[in-house]
């Protein structure tokens, strides 16, 4: 936890924050390689970089145990994310673990993966009962737009590893913010979308999240908290952490943003006994519900 996310927490404990009830498990995420990635955006909601990681990564053994409950919980989707999962040594076989369950997606920044990983993908998929997505991090339709966010040289990385995954008839998700885009004429969506077309991707698909602003944009916009007031006739079904759990380092945590972040943490033992109401009391939190954002592919 950095200054910041400790210093709010320290003001949550003296409030009261709304709570989200609890309805089903759709979706159980993994913070694999806790905040260790080979890139270090500026953007990054938790702050994860290649030099002294906060946070973890998480040991397989203990994955596999979650996967085994999950299922028996009914869960219906798996998510890999970080950090960068391809520094995991034990990703792809995770990957399959997880495969032998439900569908399972894995977010990237893409430049890990060369032709022989994209090969390893492509059978990894074709010999799962479900179907494994892959998540591609863009946040810019141009090299410029993008490595000022994402770091010299990231776009044709991740540009050449979509490539590589459309060839082979994976068809990842592009995943971008706008950070880097306001005021750059056409939205952000469209330019991508030409962007992939051009690149002989034949069929994009695209995803555009929000800004948090926490991590290393901690304290760019308001400080702003969800109230019983405001959600006062607000169906919070749509809020993603009434059917969604994160594991990270430390436990079991309401949603893949927050997780790592002990306010966020529901419990730290079996996933059957995390899976009661969350504290809406972090920033974020307000930003899921102002835009519906939600981690999941769509």
């Amino acid at each position: 936890m950095n200054d910041n996310e400790g210093a709010g927490a320290r003001r949550l404990a003296q409030t009261a924050a709304p709570a989200a009830p609890f309805r089903e498990l759709r979706s159980l995420w993994f913070q694999l390689t806790g905040t260790l990635c080979n890139l270090a955006c500026r953007h990054c909601f938790n702050a994860s970089g290649p030099r002294h990681p906060w946070l973890p990564g998480l040991d397989a053994t203990g994955i596999r145990r979650y996967i085994e409950e999950a299922e028996q919980l009914g869960v219906r989707e798996f998510y890999f994310t970080g950090g960068e999962p391809f520094l995991h040594p034990e990703l792809l076989d995770l990957l399959a673990d997880a495969l032998a369950v439900a569908p399972t997606t894995v977010l990237t920044n893409g430049t890990l993966i060369d032709d022989g990983m994209a090969d390893r993908l492509a059978a990894l998929a074709a010999a799962a009962a479900y179907s494994l997505e892959i998540r591609v991090s863009l946040d810019g339709a141009t090299a410029d737009e993008n490595d000022a966010v994402r770091g010299h040289g990231s776009f044709d990385r991740a540009l050449a590893a979509i490539c590589r995954l459309s060839a082979r008839r994976l068809y990842p998700i592009v995943t971008a913010t706008e950070v880097a885009a306001a005021g750059r004429g056409p939205g952000l969506y469209d330019r991508l979308r030409r962007l992939l077309l051009e690149a002989g991707v034949d069929r994009p698909r695209i995803k555009i999240i929000p800004i948090f602003a926490m991590g290393r944009l901690a304290g760019r916009e308001p400080d702003r908290r969800l109230t019983p007031e405001l959600l006062d006739g607000y169906d919070t079904a749509r809020l993603q952490c009434t059917e969604t759990r994160a594991i990270a380092d430390g436990g079991i945590y309401a949603c893949p943003i927050l997780a790592g972040l002990r306010q966020a943490r529901v419990g730290t033992g079996r996933l059957a006994d995390a899976l009661g109401p969350a504290s809406l009391d972090h920033a974020a939190c307000y930003t899921c519900f102002e835009t519906g954002m939600s981690c999941a592919n769509f």
